[in-house]
């Protein structure tokens, strides 16, 4: 698998890396998760170039793009988005798609700019906010790993196994000294705090035709997956009958199924499930 042409968007202390992986049709930008890149989300890329012009982002602090930012608001990550769509597509209405931290990303740049979102697409997130503990404890998490790993071996038998746990490999950074992940801990922490904070307003007022997808063993519970529908009625839902939070590597063809028909379909007149 080629990695695309890849692209440079710089924003004032930041260089955003973004992979263009072309295809024919309307422009569709896809947002990774905390602690992702871009990678994961390559083989949802090849699924959907028949039909778009897709574009794959390594948000701040992730992947190829600046590591340590000095800015990790949400406003940060939404006016990111904005400058790619801006630069390479020159503003034209595209389709975000995001998963978790990059669906909260997908949200709120629909939300601030409706004029620049055609549709939305998020994919086990939310925008409620959580318990600001378990930000710390995912930075005490990450921050506990033995890095340098000396191979891939290594890290394996630290991190464990499961499509997540691959992804992490894959997308390791060869060293001198060994295997280090794109990511700080501390950095990973301090951008998932402000995803935490709820985000009800923006939610509520947001235009774009929307689709919420999740998990069957996914992060959320019932009832906060009915309270987005029950705050904002004109939205999607549909629950995948397999996958964890990271369905889009353990639940790859169910997602792509669900999110293939769902673009194609009239989303102006879609009735909410």
């Amino acid at each position: 698998m080629t990695d695309g042409f890849r692209l440079t968007v710089r924003r004032d202390d930041v260089a955003l890396s973004v992979t263009d992986r072309g295809g024919d049709g309307p422009p569709l930008l896809l947002l990774h998760g905390l602690a992702g890149s871009s990678r994961e989300l390559m083989p949802t890329a090849d699924a959907l170039t028949d039909s778009f012009h897709v574009l794959l982002l390594d948000q701040r602090g992730h992947g190829l793009s600046t590591r340590r930012p000095v800015d990790l608001s949400r406003e940060a990550f939404v006016d990111d988005v904005v400058a790619v769509v801006g630069q390479i597509v020159s503003g034209e209405p595209c389709t975000l798609v995001g998963q978790s931290m990059g669906a909260h990303t997908a949200f709120l740049t629909a939300a601030a700019r409706p004029d620049i979102v055609e549709r939305l697409v998020m994919l086990e997130g939310h925008v409620a906010g959580d318990d600001p503990g378990e930000a710390v404890g995912l930075g005490k998490f990450f921050g506990s790993w033995p890095v340098p790993f000396a191979d891939e071996d290594a890290a394996r038998a630290f991190l464990g196994s499961g499509a997540l746990v691959e992804a992490w490999i894959a997308d390791l950074e060869v060293t001198p000294e060994g295997l280090r992940p794109r990511f700080d801990a501390d950095v990973m922490q301090r951008t998932i705090e402000a995803v935490h904070q709820p985000r009800w307003e923006e939610w509520e007022a947001l235009q774009a035709p929307t689709l919420t997808v999740f998990a069957q063993d996914g992060m959320f519970s019932d009832t906060a997956k009915d309270e987005l529908v029950r705050r904002r009625p004109a939205t999607d839902r549909i629950d995948l009958s397999a996958g964890s939070h990271d369905a889009h590597l353990d639940a790859f063809d169910e997602w792509i199924s669900v999110l293939r028909r769902w673009l194609s379909s009239d989303t102006e007149a879609a009735t909410p499930r």
